[in-house]
């Protein structure tokens, strides 16, 4: 695991749009991982600005995201497809068919997970997996508790997912119960993983994602046995780091 400090939030996007620029300018056939939330969206004003000034193309790279709400349509404005489409898809040249999202909607959700491993599979995994970390130490919606031997799956959101969350739906009541996400084990099949992380909420969870305690109970620490992680963390979310050399053991 290495780690890149930086000063801020904008540093943070900037440097980790410029990890995955890189390898889209080197592979146009990329498959890459993306996540929601708030902590991605200066990353992704990053790579659409890019788009527009200097013509970086993605018309052959392949996208699948983490996760979706279960129960939502693509179009609700809350969804993770609409987030994506706002937030980068609509702003650069990606083709449609290389989309890849969970349905939230889909009448077999079983059905819908095994589909989606299997559509990573096929693209033969993901080069390049962008992840944030919850403060309980969620990657992508694997809440404590997850089996690291995890695929996709659905789940139970927890309530202070939900309430993290609410800040995007007029009242916590709104906010879905259940997702269907990436799992763990398919994760952690990707060949190099991009971890953001910024802010003092997220002082905690850096500490003991850094502290290097493997377990189900904080799903993060898994990433500490990936070959090929890069943590990309500003000060303030670093406030309770105190040996940063042993990120970049």
């Amino acid at each position: 695991m290495k780690l890149i400090e930086v000063n801020d939030y904008q540093e943070m996007s900037k440097v980790a749009a410029d990890c995955l620029l890189s390898k889209v300018k080197t592979n146009h056939k990329l498959t890459i991982g993306l996540a929601t939330g708030g902590t991605p969206k200066g990353f992704y004003e990053y790579l659409i600005s890019d788009h527009e000034y200097n013509g970086t193309s993605y018309k052959y790279v392949s996208s699948f995201n983490l996760d979706e709400y279960i129960g939502l349509s693509g179009t609700h404005p809350n969804s993770y497809s609409h987030y994506m489409n706002e937030h980068l898809f609509k702003h650069i040249d990606i083709a449609l068919e290389n989309i890849h999202i969970p349905s939230g909607k889909a009448v077999d959700l079983e059905q819908e997970c095994k589909a989606y491993d299997n559509r990573i599979r096929s693209h033969g995994g993901i080069d390049l997996q962008v992840l944030g970390i919850g403060s309980n130490g969620h990657i992508g919606f694997n809440e404590p508790g997850t089996s690291f031997e995890s695929n996709t799956h659905l789940v139970e959101l927890t309530h202070s997912t939900r309430e993290a969350n609410a800040r995007y739906f007029e009242s916590i009541d709104e906010v879905p119960t259940y997702a269907i996400t990436m799992g763990i084990s398919s994760i952690m099949k990707s060949k190099e993983i991009l971890l953001l992380v910024s802010g003092k909420e997220k002082q905690e969870a850096l500490k003991k994602l850094v502290e290097g305690v493997i377990t189900e109970d904080f799903p993060a620490s898994i990433l500490n046995r990936h070959a090929n992680v890069k943590v990309i963390a500003d000060e303030e979310a670093l406030g309770l780091v105190k040996e940063l050399e042993l990120l970049n053991r």
